[in-house]
């Protein structure tokens, strides 16, 4: 998972993409890039780090032009080096950057084309940079000196036909515009908008709705899965569908842990869907225990805030915070390297033993992934004097890995995998453990006013909704995620960057 904006507009808009690179740093604290366009030429500054931290005042001096795009990574495989920080640049044709957020399942098949059939060059191991040579030589192969809306369209068009895996785009072509793109299953979020100003209309692409309300942009509307958006550097807006068989199938866990809650992604509040697994959640816990001792419902914050209330509501049992979140670190997910997961942690979270002395305590978290935060967790809740400590997972167990731009671990690292429920529990320390069931999760998010057919769920239930993920895949990708691999990849990354500071 990564965020990803892109704007044009009337002035310069370095500032507007630094604001709006803030409000999606949830969705990457690994690297920030921005790049803008003014006058035919491009104006970069990326780097490892977090947004406020990669852009000091000379740096956004530099980024003038009215038309851009930003960046913020989380690794999924591999390294961080600042190599592979985002966007990235092509120069033929017309000078293309890129920005991408999701996964593509045929990579190595397609760097393999681009190097024997495109004759291109791709200098990281991101898959970003691949899709970046693939748009720039579908682009290229239409021979124009100045391309129009029908070929940038062509151009995507052909990226579809090539590309496997989820995917949100946003390129800015150097001196003629912005394309949008998302991938034909729809798995990625991706929405644009607008705003009027004295000058005229700007637009903006981004990954999360939320990023155009804070900047005063009116959401127009998602993009469709297999739809591109153009905005010429003028302003003016073409869509287009340039894929063949598009099916929207949303990937689920953006409503339990990765988007904001006062995002909107296919039309579905995240908030909403939050209230309504927690409803779902306490309905399943009176199927099961309708005599239940639960004295108090406590929220591991942030991601379970809102199902957790709503469980207590529902329950008639007593919401309270019973943690406090130190704010200045990041989001344990997401922390590259099984021990920096397990020393932040106790960094990130302290218990007020008023909310736990003697009490039946009932723990609920968005998930539980590995285990490592929950059982830490679960072991504070004791020390702090709970009586009994029970857990919540507003989602089911996750059993299998993503393969779609979020790094859930390989197979052998996630805590469910080929255990029992009562395993899980007995491995994090919890007295009883309860998981959403997948249908209730489905119903949660696809239940409200719009309704969605069809969700990728495969961290669930291990069906992959492009079809190409088999075992032998699995295997590939469980080699290059697992944390002693990322490890030693750091450690490498980390020397060739001194050597070269």
């Amino acid at each position: 998972m990564c965020g990803i904006v892109g704007i044009v507009g009337k002035s310069n808009v370095n500032q507007a993409l630094y604001d709006a690179l803030t409000v999606l740093q949830h969705r990457g604290q690994d690297a920030a890039g921005i790049v803008t366009s003014h006058d035919g030429r491009l104006f970069l500054r990326k780097d490892n780090g977090l947004v406020r931290d990669v852009f000091q005042q000379r740096h956004m001096q530099r980024l003038v032009g009215h038309m851009g795009i930003g960046h913020v990574r989380y690794p999924t495989a591999g390294s961080s080096t600042s190599a592979e920080a985002q966007p990235f640049y092509v120069n033929s044709p017309y000078g293309i950057t890129l920005a991408h957020n999701g996964n593509l399942t045929n990579v190595e098949q397609l760097a393999k084309e681009i190097y024997e059939s495109d004759l291109r060059h791709v200098n990281t191991n991101s898959d970003s940079e691949v899709l970046l040579n693939v748009f720039a030589h579908e682009l290229a192969v239409r021979g124009k000196l100045q391309p129009t809306e029908e070929d940038v369209f062509a151009a995507v068009t052909d990226v579809h036909n090539r590309c496997v895996g989820g995917y949100a785009v946003v390129a800015m072509i150097t001196g003629y515009g912005i394309v949008g793109f998302r991938d034909p299953n729809g798995i990625r979020p991706i929405v644009f908008g607008q705003r009027h100003t004295d000058e005229g209309v700007e637009y903006m692409i981004a990954s999360e709705s939320v990023s155009l309300d804070v900047l005063g942009f009116t959401l127009i509307r998602d993009l469709a899965p297999g739809e591109a958006v153009y905005i010429t550097e003028e302003g003016k807006l073409h869509t287009r569908q340039c894929a063949t068989s598009p099916k929207l199938s949303p990937c689920i866990f953006e409503h339990v842990y990765l988007a904001r809650p006062d995002s909107i992604i296919d039309g579905v509040s995240v908030y909403k869907a939050r209230l309504r697994m927690g409803e779902k959640l306490a309905e399943k816990i009176q199927r099961e225990r309708p005599d239940h001792d639960i004295d108090v419902v406590i929220p591991i914050p942030d991601t379970s805030r809102t199902a957790a209330l709503e469980l207590a509501n529902h329950l008639g049992v007593k919401f309270r915070e019973g943690f406090v979140k130190n704010r200045y670190i990041g989001r344990t997910f997401i922390m590259p390297g099984q021990a920096a997961r397990k020393k932040s942690v106790r960094q990130k979270l302290n218990a007020i033993e008023l909310e736990f002395r003697g009490k039946n305590v009932m723990l609920v978290d968005d998930s539980i992934v590995r285990g490592t935060t929950c059982k830490q967790i679960i072991q504070m809740a004791r020390e702090a004097g709970a009586k009994n400590v029970y857990f919540c997972s507003a989602a089911p167990a996750v059993r299998f890995p993503n393969v779609y731009g979020i790094d859930m671990p390989s197979a052998h690292e996630l805590i469910a995998h080929n255990r029992s429920t009562q395993d899980v529990a007995d491995l994090i320390g919890a007295d009883w453990l309860v998981y959403q069931d997948l249908p209730d999760l489905i119903e949660a998010v696809g239940g409200g006013k719009i309704k969605i057919e069809h969700f990728d769920c495969a961290v669930f239930d291990g069906q992959y909704v492009t079809g190409d993920v088999d075992a032998a895949y699995l295997e590939r990708i469980e080699r290059a995620r697992n944390d002693l691999a990322k490890a030693k990849n750091q450690a490498v990354s980390a020397i060739i960057d001194l050597h070269n500071n």
